[in-house]
């Protein structure tokens, strides 16, 4: 099993996070922030990751520490789980439809983060989550786990439905580009290393 279990404190925000990579998409999550929760949710269901996450954040001064908190430990419970990243397929992408909404989602586990966010919402939050920090989460989760991940929105009118598929596509992507391939020797590079 590729686990990992990462608690993170600063003067900001208390998380500690559990995480499977080869679970069944079980989940206890709770951020404070409803929505992020019901996102979290999404990414461990449609990514079958197994995740257990408590954070408390300065919610009084606004969602945006707890929200890029949680993607910086997420990112770094990813790494820590792939390990040396031997025999996984590396790659992975998706296309999600959500009702209106139609999200493209493709990662590589390079070791190089870079974050490509081509969206637009209409409206400043979704519940109380701000819409700008959905990007700032994903950007996180890149930096830390060493992901290049393209996230863009074809169609969509609904932020609650273009937000989801984001989600959701990223959860699916993310289970391709971690499944294993018996045919990979290593890791799927010919520098034979998957690092900057």
């Amino acid at each position: 099993m590729r686990t990992a279990e990462i608690s993170r404190k600063t003067f900001e925000t208390d998380i500690s996070m559990q995480l499977n990579l080869d679970g069944t998409g079980k989940n206890k999550i709770h951020t404070g922030i409803g929505f992020f929760d019901h996102m979290l949710t999404h990414i461990s269901k449609h990514g079958f990751i197994d995740l257990e996450l408590e954070a408390k954040g300065d919610l009084y001064v606004d969602c945006h520490h707890t929200i890029e908190d949680v993607g910086i430990v997420f990112g770094k419970a990813i790494s820590e789980a792939l390990g040396e990243k031997k025999g996984i397929k590396r790659y992975g992408s998706f296309i999600l439809p959500m009702e209106e909404a139609l999200v493209l989602c493709a990662l590589d586990i390079s070791g190089r983060p870079y974050l490509g966010f081509d969206a637009k919402f209409q409206s400043e939050k979704i519940g109380e989550m701000d819409t700008q920090m959905i990007e700032e989460f994903f950007r996180a989760v890149c930096l830390h786990a060493g992901f290049n991940l393209h996230i863009k929105v074809f169609a969509g009118k609904n932020d609650h439905h273009i937000a989801e598929a984001m989600f959701k596509a990223f959860g699916k992507a993310l289970d391709i580009a971690v499944s294993y391939d018996k045919r990979i020797e290593g890791v799927l590079s010919t520098k034979g290393m998957l690092e900057g």
